[in-house]
């Protein structure tokens, strides 16, 4: 696998890694500190919303570079 397959795939990981991590924090799978899981869910429902943005950034920049 390329380098440039290996980033795709691993941005795309990421998004699913805290996709999930927000909504694990945000169903209660913890009850400790509930406002301290809400603050962790909202940033990783940000963060999951921007590495697909990233994601089709490299894309576009990798076929520049490759072709």
């Amino acid at each position: 696998m390329s380098l440039k397959g290996f980033h795709i795939v691993f941005i795309t990981v990421v998004t699913l890694f805290f996709a999930l991590v927000a909504g694990w924090a945000f169903t209660g799978g913890v009850s400790q500190d509930a406002s301290f899981w809400k603050n962790v869910g909202w940033v990783c429902a940000v963060v999951a919303l921007i590495t697909p943005v990233y994601g089709v950034y490299f894309i576009k920049k990798a076929k520049k570079l490759y072709s």
